[in-house]
């Protein structure tokens, strides 16, 4: 299985970076450093806030390097 290390999921959201189009703000870990921390690594953690406040963050991502996507479960038929 290959895994992407710019690639971070919650089971309910995932989160991407891309390092090549970040511009190094450090709005996301200035802002919502909980999830986002540039000193320890994997340096995003979805764990520490809920996905509205990620999702909302993101959008406040100035380089766009910030993406996610939402993980929709298939109903059991």
């Amino acid at each position: 299985m290959k895994t992407n290390d710019n690639e971070f999921s919650n089971g309910e959201i995932t989160v991407t970076y891309d390092p090549t189009t970040c511009i190094l703000s450090g709005k996301c870990a200035k802002e919502l450093s909980d999830v986002f921390c540039d000193s320890i690594i994997p340096w995003i953690n979805l764990e520490y806030a809920t996905n509205q406040a990620i999702i909302k963050q993101i959008k406040r991502c100035p380089s766009g390097a910030l993406k996610y996507s939402l993980n929709i479960k298939k109903k059991a038929s």
